[in-house]
């Protein structure tokens, strides 16, 4: 269906398209951004705030230190591997300000995972935090990283609690593994050394690519999404857009430079990095960075911290706040926005948050490969539980059969997506590209959608075999090729099983060798292997695995019995 089948069905105040000539650079719209709401504050964490003008500021020290001490070039890449802390966003802008293209890197990765990511990426720079040091050195030497900058809790807060928080992160809690990098120069030194240097003007364009988000796509290792500054300021816009809708008191619902967003996502997955460091950046609001989420008491004790408006989140995170004892005690007066994506939102689930918030969730659709968000609910009373809402402005959607017919409103088929979001392709791999993309600019999902009459679209199945795990992606293929790396694996399958907790839950089934192997063994090798989401919660030994004639593992028939 063309854009325009929606423009009547959208709530009011939200246009039918963007305006795509509005910013000619990602790195546009931050410096515009920062200059004009210079004294609001931008990004808090840990009891530090940093305003836009603080932004702005130790954003163009990083940006000097990458351009008067390093051979770095436009083009190449910096891989930044951090949690949501204060030094990210610095980081990443500093980074775009001074050419180069971001590597997203999820900290949690194995040493095997950042392997592969650093090199397919071909990084020559990498930003992390000191307690992944250890994996660092494991991988520096496989990799093209000539460049490391070493980030550390405390950096940004004053002298003696910086002192006294990196003292008790390394020396009392002990989450700094011993390891040795003499070559890395730390975050801090970094930025006295760019600071005063003037910033090289660049020829940027929105058809650069700004970020490689990496992704399984739809089987096998994980592919690089080229994401251009087109493709992060058009979303920025279209979901900007969105919540230009009106609120019963004629006003849009997200205000300039009023707004609080608590941002517990990661930054570094493309779902908050859209919302959190754009969309709440172009608006001048305020974000409130939540560095572990998984500790709920603490995340809670921040949440009294602040009058939130708004609340980014997926359906794990929600369960876990509202079986909290504390959570009930917030003020959620202010609240009127919250964010649900990455994963299905559970019916339950979003009537319980609204029983105790008094705001509906409002849930929506996207990939990584569509910068990511393709399709919103409406927020308030318009949102529909079991539906990711219409697509964003200017966005078209089809359904197609097998044979690429497109079905009529109300069938289902292949969902495909074409808009202004949608990434340029997988880095370095053309004929994966072309597997999804087709000459007319159309994206195919791989997730199968009904277009319904009123506009609404439903996610019904997935065409392909990808788990999802509280948002993020796992690829059944990447885990069995580890696993049949075991020496004691003759074969194994791995299948999606419904999980109460976090939506899908990676399940093995494995036939061992004559030596044989205990469930103890694949666990800890799978730990081993794999960043916690992609390790296997239940694990079956089995005699045989149900098999095609040609010798095909029949991962329905896994599910039939699963």
């Amino acid at each position: 269906m063309q854009p325009d089948f929606w423009n009547d069905k959208r709530p009011a105040g939200v246009p039918s398209d963007i305006d795509r000539g509005a910013y000619k650079s990602v790195i546009e719209v931050f410096e515009r951004s920062c200059k004009k709401f210079a004294d609001r504050p931008a990004f808090s964490n840990m009891g530090v705030t940093l305003t836009y003008a603080d932004l702005e500021r130790h954003s163009a020290a990083f940006a000097g230190y990458l351009q008067s001490q390093t051979d770095l070039v436009p083009g190449d890449r910096i891989a930044v591997q951090m949690p949501n802390v204060l030094q990210y966003p610095i980081a990443v802008f500093g980074a775009m300000r001074a050419g180069l293209i971001v590597v997203n890197t999820n900290p949690l990765y194995t040493p095997r995972e950042m392997r592969h990511q650093f090199q397919d990426s071909g990084a020559r720079a990498l930003v992390y935090l000191n307690m992944f040091g250890q994996k660092v050195q494991e991988v520096l030497g496989d990799t093209d990283i000539q460049y490391l900058i070493e980030a550390k809790m405390g950096d940004l807060m004053p002298t003696a609690k910086g002192w006294l928080v990196n003292t008790v992160v390394d020396k009392v809690k002990k989450l700094v593994p011993a390891y040795d990098l003499p070559q890395a120069i730390s975050f801090k030194s970094a930025l006295h050394l760019g600071r005063g240097q003037s910033i090289k003007p660049l020829d940027v364009s929105l058809d650069d690519i700004a970020v490689l988000q990496y992704t399984g796509g739809t089987t096998g290792l994980a592919k690089g999404a080229m994401l251009t500054h087109g493709n992060l300021v058009a979303n920025m816009q279209q979901a900007r857009a969105c919540l230009g809708q009106l609120a019963a008191d004629g006003q849009p619902l997200l205000r300039e430079g009023q707004e609080v967003m608590i941002a517990p996502l990661p930054l570094y997955h493309i779902y908050a990095f859209t919302a959190n460091c754009m969309c709440m950046m172009v608006t001048g609001n305020h974000n409130v960075l939540i560095t572990n989420p998984r500790d709920i008491k603490g995340f809670i004790k921040e949440l009294k911290n602040w009058r939130f408006s708004a609340l980014l989140g997926l359906n794990t995170l929600f369960v876990a706040l509202m079986e909290h004892p504390d959570f009930k005690t917030l003020d959620f007066s202010t609240l009127k926005l919250t964010n649900s994506g990455g994963t299905a939102l559970v019916k339950a689930t979003a009537e319980r948050w609204e029983q105790i918030t008094g705001c509906r969730i409002t849930e929506g659709y996207g990939l990584t490969e569509t910068s990511p968000v393709a399709c919103t609910n409406p927020y308030g009373s318009g949102s529909r539980i079991g539906s990711v809402g219409m697509p964003v402005p200017g966005t078209s959607l089809k359904v197609i059969n097998d044979e690429g017919v497109e079905q009529p409103l109300g069938e289902r088929g292949e969902l495909c997506i074409k808009g202004p979001q949608v990434m340029k392709g997988y880095w370095r791999k053309p004929e994966a590209s072309a597997e999804v993309l087709d000459a007319e600019g159309w994206f195919k999902s791989g997730d199968i959608a009904v277009i319904d009459p009123d506009g609404f679209v439903r996610i019904v199945d997935r065409k392909k075999d990808m788990i999802i795990v509280s948002g993020f992606n796992v690829y059944p293929n990447e885990i069995e090729d580890v696993v049949m790396a075991h020496p004691n694996v003759a074969s194994c399958a791995v299948i999606g099983v419904p999980d109460e907790r976090s939506g899908e839950a990676v399940k093995l089934f494995v036939v061992a060798r004559e030596a044989g192997i205990s469930v103890e063994e694949l666990k800890a090798y799978c730990k081993e292997n794999f960043t916690a989401y992609k390790v296997p919660k239940q694990i079956v030994l089995r005699d045989s695995l149900p098999m095609s004639p040609v010798g095909k593992i029949l991962r329905r028939e896994l599910r039939d019995i699963a």
